[in-house]
C-alpha cells in the first residue's frame, strides 16, 4: 500500500504581489492565520516567507518571520520548513538570515542557478496597489537567481551541519537534480532527502507530464530508495500535477506561493481551500494524508522541540 501523502503547503512566497489577489497573506497575523488554517485543514507541512506588513515586499528580517513564527507551532503541530530563497536580489546571508536564528526543522534550498522569469506578470494589470510591484516583476527579464555550488555548500554547512536542519531541496530543472548528488557524494548532506519537483516557472522546466516522468526517474536513478519526492506546478497546472503526484506514490505541494486560483478564473480565497481540495482529491484516489508526526518520521527532522523559536 502507498505511504499517506505529505501535504507541504507554501502560503505566500515571493512571486506573487498584493495587487493580484486580496487574499494573499501579507502581515504576520495574516501569514499565522493563513498557516494555521493550512494545517487544520491537512498540510503537515508549512513552507513559509514573510513580507514587509506595509507594502507586502518580501522581507528577510529575523525579526518580521519571529513575529509569526512562535503562534504558528504553539497552535498547531505542523512542521515549520523557513524559505532560504527569500526574494530576487537578496543576498545569500539575508536569505538564511531568518533560518540560522529559528533553527527550523525544515529549510527549503534551491538547488542551482537560473533564469527566473516572472517579468510576464508585469504587463497584466494596469493599477498596482504599491510603486515597487511592477518594476520588481519586469526586472526578472534580466534576473538570474544565484545558487552557485559554493552557496549551496554554505547553506549545507551553516543550517544544516550548524543546526540539524533538514532540506526541502527544490529542483527546478534536470540539472539540479545532478547538482544535488554532486553534493551527496561529497558526504554534505546524508538521506533522506526530500526532493520538491518544481514544474512551469519561465526559466525551469515545464509543465509537462512527460517532465515529472523523466525527472522522477531520474532521481530514482540517482537516489534509488533513499529519497521522499514531491511536487509542485505553477499556476493552472497545480492541482493536475498534484494528481499525477500522488498516483506514482509522490508527495504535493500547494499554496497561495504557487498558484492564487481554485480552479479556472476563481481565486482561492484561503490556503486552506487550496489544502481542502487536494486532501479531497488524496483521498478520493484511496490514499490519506499524512500527520505532521508521520512526515517527521519519515523525513528524519529533529522535532519541533529543537527549534530556537
Amino acid at each position: 500500500m502507498s505511504q499517506p501523502v505529505i501535504i507541504t503547503c507554501a502560503v505566500t512566497g515571493s512571486i506573487h504581489t498584493p495587487t493580484m489577489s486580496p487574499h494573499l497573506p501579507i502581515t504576520p497575523s495574516e501569514i499565522a492565520d493563513a498557516a494555521l488554517g493550512a494545517a487544520e485543514a491537512g498540510a503537515a507541512v508549512i513552507h513559509l516567507h514573510a513580507r514587509h506588513p506595509e507594502n507586502g515586499r518580501p522581507d528577510y528580517r529575523p525579526e518580521t518571520f519571529l513575529e509569526f513564527l512562535p503562534r504558528i507551532k504553539n497552535e498547531c503541530d505542523a512542521v515549520i520548513n523557513i524559505s532560504t530563497g527569500g526574494g530576487m536580489g537578496m543576498t545569500i546571508e539575508e536569505r538564511l538570515a531568518a533560518a540560522l536564528t529559528a533553527s527550523p526543522e525544515m529549510a527549503s534550498l534551491n538547488m542551482g542557478s537560473m533564469n527566473f522569469g516572472i517579468f510576464p506578470l508585469a504587463e497584466k494589470y494596469s493599477e498596482w496597489k504599491h510603486d515597487w510591484e511592477q518594476d520588481f516583476l519586469a526586472s526578472t527579464k534580466d534576473f538570474i537567481f544565484p545558487n552557485t555550488f559554493k552557496t549551496i555548500e554554505y547553506a549545507l554547512r551553516e543550517l544544516g551541519d550548524g543546526h540539524g536542519t533538514r532540506f526541502e531541496f527544490e529542483c527546478y530543472d534536470l540539472g539540479h537534480l545532478y547538482n544535488l548528488a554532486h553534493v551527496v557524494d561529497k558526504g554534505f548532506v546524508k538521506p533522506p532527502f526530500f526532493i520538491q519537483l518544481i514544474f512551469g516557472i519561465l526559466g525551469g522546466v515545464g509543465a509537462d507530464p512527460d517532465n515529472l516522468t523523466h525527472m522522477h526517474n531520474t532521481a530514482v536513478k540517482l537516489f534509488g530508495d533513499d529519497f521522499e519526492w514531491s511536487v509542485l506546478a505553477a499556476g493552472r497546472h497545480q492541482m493536475p500535477f498534484a494528481i499525477q503526484a500522488s498516483l506514482r506514490g509522490g508527495n504535493v505541494r500547494v499554496g497561495l506561493e504557487d498558484s492564487l486560483y481554485i480552479g479556472k478564473g476563481e481565486l482561492a480565497t484561503s490556503n486552506a481551500q487550496q489544502v481542502e481540495k487536494v486532501r479531497g482529491i488524496v483521498e478520493s484516489l484511496g490514499m490519506t494524508a499524512a500527520t505532521p508526526d508521520e512526515a517527521r518520521d519519515r523525513l528524519a527532522l529533529k522535532g519541533a522541540n529543537k527549534v530556537m523559536f
